[in-house]
């Protein structure tokens, strides 16, 4: 076992007050038995200065007194230390840089942060090349900051390079990080997460009130939320700190445990991934080109029992006249599984029937007549979309490999209110198939699912939602262990520096989610808000991705074992 350390404090204006906190937080958590610690982003000095001058007198360098002084208390206690600063790289341009020293105070790597949030973009520069996972005494770790966890690209690459433990550092005022953007991280990739936030103004105080009215934050929620925390590669919080205040929190974590991959069924979430058809993910951002949906649509999604009569509940959800009806992955087939029976009561021609008279979709998946698993959007005029399975699972047994075209996988379809997409079965446990919906441009993704894991609905297809900007109707049995379906609409109220509808609560990007209660749920999407990307000023959270350092994501990479 290996007891890692996140610890969180303010921050302010005075580099040498600042650098004392840190050196008094590490005793801190030093004496907790610490040996791995993680410090907040942007520890040498508030993140907000007046301009790039201002910013470059503040930044640090791997030879100045604020890291030698922090390598010598590394060494000093033999703890691995990661701490953030903006530091002078070696082409003359200031970053935001994790640092990672070793034991000995040896700085193993310094990775820059790639994706830039709002105002950084005005004092600092981005990363123009990555490091990879650093091989530790303790385990392989991969270092990131703040809002490249708001997005998954910067940790995936890490997990999928064979990382076992994600050290992040953050510097938010968000109340979504803790509750969203860290613990996902984790549970999508199966690895450990142990990532300090601030607490105090993020902003100087003398300037505290004019950056509170820019933003469109109220001042008291201008601070570090806290809640710095150590997740467990399932996505459970093993430990987190409170709001407000100081603290050092700390789990004993075994390291090895982000060696397993696999799901309920077996699995293996990594080796499973095809990089073959991930290839947009590494194009240049071109923006999106399709219109604004519809306003408002209202969708359901069917959650039946054992013993449910399926089609009595299609016809249930198509009399209240919704535009959208999901139901679970091979809802045709006996208990859902591939090998079962088809019923005929329920193959396309008989959904289409069911239809007749309205504008309705309904998307559900079924074997073709090759055997593979493939979903459907079908009309009253019969099926309007195709889309096979990507992923192999092996809870689905020996389905033939999707043919699919790897420089078109994703299968939009545009519907009076929206472009419609749809994600098939346990392609909604990799985060790249709802990239590459967003590239498409798609509205709305619906997804004919099972759940299988506590963090399924919670979590991870919540995420899916946040940083894609993407509406989900997801329907799933109901004798799931953990949950069924879930309608994800998307909020309005997204775009910090712009007007909001309802004031400022905390959550930036965390869309509010309708689990279903009922067989027939029902819930309003908002296709036209799937436009809108921006997340804050000059900050895209789809074209904003670290497309040019996204090798890793899309070429064949072997985890270390």
């Amino acid at each position: 076992m290996t007891r890692v350390a996140a610890v969180q404090y303010a921050v302010g204006e005075d580099v040498g007050e600042n650098l004392a906190t840190a050196l008094r937080m590490i005793e801190r958590a030093v004496a907790e038995g610490a040996e791995v610690i993680v410090l907040p982003e942007f520890a040498n000095h508030v993140s907000w200065y007046a301009d790039r001058d201002h910013a470059r007198r503040f930044a640090q360098t791997l030879d100045g007194p604020f890291v030698t002084a922090l390598a010598a208390k590394a060494a000093e206690h033999g703890i691995h230390l990661m701490v953030n600063c903006t530091l002078l790289r070696e082409d003359g341009r200031v970053r935001g840089s994790n640092i990672l020293f070793g034991p000995d105070g040896t700085v193993l790597a310094v990775s820059d942060k790639q994706v830039l949030m709002g105002s950084e973009r005005d004092h600092i520069d981005g990363a123009v090349d990555r490091i990879g996972v650093v091989d530790t005494a303790v385990g392989r770790l991969g270092l990131y900051s703040c809002m490249d966890g708001v997005i998954f690209e910067t940790p995936r690459m890490l997990a999928v390079e064979g990382a076992q433990v994600l050290l992040n550092s953050l510097n938010s005022f968000a109340l979504d990080e803790a509750s969203l953007h860290v613990p996902v991280r984790a549970a999508e990739n199966k690895v450990w997460v142990v990532a300090a936030n601030k607490v105090g103004p993020l902003v100087p105080e003398h300037s505290i009130e004019k950056v509170a009215s820019m933003v469109g934050v109220p001042v008291d929620r201008l601070h570090g939320a806290g809640e710095s925390q150590i997740v467990a590669p399932d996505g459970t919080v093993v430990a987190c700190a409170p709001r407000t205040g100081e603290a050092v929190v700390v789990a004993d974590i075994d390291i090895a445990l982000a060696d397993d991959k696999s799901r309920p069924d077996g699995t293996d979430v990594i080796a499973a991934r095809r990089p073959e058809l991930y290839a947009a993910l590494a194009d240049e951002p071109v923006g999106r080109r399709a219109p604004a949906g519809a306003d408002e649509i209202r969708a359901a999604v069917l959650s039946p029992q054992d013993g449910d009569d399926i089609a009595a509940l299609v016809a249930e959800a198509v009399g209240q006249g919704v535009d959208l009806v999901v139901l679970p992955e091979l809802a045709a087939h006996v208990d859902g599984l591939a090998t079962g029976p088809a019923s005929p009561a329920l193959g396309p021609e008989a959904l289409a029937s069911m239809l007749e008279g309205t504008e309705t979709l309904l998307v559900t998946s079924v074997l073709d007549a090759s055997g593979a698993h493939v979903g459907i959007a079908v009309s009253a005029h019969g099926v309007q979309l195709t889309q096979p399975q990507l992923h192999r699972s092996v809870r689905h047994g020996d389905l033939p490999a999707a043919d699919v075209a790897p420089d078109s996988p994703i299968v939009v379809h545009e519907a009076a209110w929206g472009r419609l997409a749809v994600v098939v079965g346990d392609d909604a446990l990799y985060p790249e198939t709802f990239r590459l919906a967003a590239l498409a441009d798609a509205d709305v993704v619906a997804v004919p699912f099972t759940v299988a894991e506590p963090h399924d609905s919670d979590l991870m297809l919540l995420e899916r939602a946040a940083e894609n900007r993407l509406n989900l109707a997801v329907a799933s049995r109901r004798h799931a262990e953990h949950g069924g379906g879930v309608l994800i609409g998307l909020s309005g109220d997204f775009t910090l520096w712009g007007a909001w509808e309802n004031p400022f609560a905390g959550v930036i990007s965390r869309p509010d989610p309708q689990h279903a209660q009922a067989a027939v749920e029902v819930a309003v999407l908002r296709p036209a808000c799937a436009i809108n990307r921006m997340v804050s000023r000059g900050t895209d959270v789809v074209d904003g991705r670290p497309w040019h350092l996204a090798g890793p994501l899309v070429s064949d990479v072997s985890r270390v074992h």
